[in-house]
């Protein structure tokens, strides 16, 4: 290699992306690369190279994926958890690791729970404070309304808490004429429906649990009575339920940056659940408590990763608007790839910022 090359080969090196890896020509570009990549301390990270990854599925494809990192792949076949795709120290530990990090399926469902309890002709909703929950689950099932059955209504809903107890299901009485029950998958007859809670109660009910004696306007993520709540997919559950609650309050494992598709859309609840939880869900008809559940433990997952613990986490933040400025001025030129990266923040609330609160 001749002096020329060298020098080139060397200052792309410097102007290598400290996350992920990506290499380029001048540092300028590599700047203009950081300010829209929002890369981070809480992105999905490769346990052996440290690569950063924009989501799960991009970390998953990276070490098992068609074209892997060789390297990578074969540490992680050794020592590697498929479910949370952590790295441990030995095979035997993996093994081990493995087993505590599948969850088994929740095969009962509602309907044996709710009979047990006594609680299907009870719809109602009794939580003292002394051990009221602060993160709740909501899943919602639809039949179908409108000429050809294809307009979503909501006929049951089901609220849990994070030890999976059933805080709340009813049936719902929607309030326009049922023309197709979907019986296929939601296990909804007539009957179901002929005496069930109207959804105006239903509304009332969940939107005075939520809020939890405060005003929509003074609700805010930490310090506050109002309670987390999690689901998938919870825009057109809410929408069905005619419920507003603030977004600020609202984990979606649908929307949720590490757990969407590398092309950044959402992942189906099925194929979240058999990747990361390792069981699957709706086969048949779907129950609502298995939902509940399923977005619950991966909620619980994402929370309680370890993260690097930041004042300002939030490139939105306006103290870290500053830096961003900073990266736009000559001073960036003598600033290494690590040191970008050290004043880099993520563009989305990651959910192992609830533990802190």
């Amino acid at each position: 290699m001749d002096y020329r090359s060298s020098m080139e080969s060397s200052e792309t090196l410097r102007n290598k992306c400290a996350a992920c890896y990506r290499q380029f020509n001048k540092l300028e570009h590599l700047v203009e690369h950081m300010k829209i990549s929002y890369h981070s301390g809480h992105e999905p990270t490769c346990g052996v190279c440290k690569k950063h990854c924009r989501s799960f599925e991009s970390l998953r494809e990276h070490l098992i994926g068609p074209l892997p990192k060789q390297e990578c792949k074969n540490i992680f076949s050794l020592r590697g958890c498929r479910f949370c795709m952590t790295i441990l120290e030995s095979p035997n530990s993996r093994r081990i690791h493995q087993e505590r990090c599948q969850f088994s399926s929740v095969n009962s469902g509602l309907t044996t729970r709710m009979a047990a309890l006594g609680l299907r002709d009870k719809a109602m909703i009794d939580y003292t404070s002394s051990r009221s929950p602060r993160v709740v689950a909501l899943s919602c099932k639809m039949v179908g309304g409108g000429s050809d059955g294809s307009l979503d209504l909501c006929a049951r809903v089901c609220i849990t808490d994070e030890s999976d107890n059933v805080i709340f299901h009813t049936y719902v009485k929607p309030s326009m004429t049922v023309t197709s029950y979907r019986y296929e998958t939601t296990g909804i007859r007539p009957e179901n429906l002929r005496d069930a809670m109207p959804l105006k109660q239903v509304q009332r009910k969940i939107q005075e649990f939520l809020c939890n004696g405060e005003p929509m306007w003074k609700i805010r993520p930490r310090g506050g009575k109002a309670r987390i709540l999690v689901g998938h997919g919870l825009d057109h559950d809410l929408d069905r339920l005619q419920l507003e609650y603030p977004s600020s309050m609202i984990r979606d494992t649908a929307k949720y940056p590490p757990l969407m598709k590398t092309s950044k859309l959402s992942n189906s609840l099925k194929y979240l659940t058999q990747a990361y939880l390792g069981y699957d869900v709706h086969f048949g008809i779907q129950d609502p408590y298995e939902d509940c559940v399923a977005t619950m433990r991966l909620y619980t997952r994402m929370r309680y990763q370890k993260h690097k613990i930041e004042a300002y986490p939030l490139a939105a933040d306006a103290q870290n608007r500053s830096n961003q400025v900073a990266w736009r001025q000559s001073e960036a030129e003598r600033m290494s790839p690590d040191e970008i990266l050290s004043i880099s923040r993520s563009d989305y609330y990651c959910w192992c910022l609830d533990s802190l609160a």
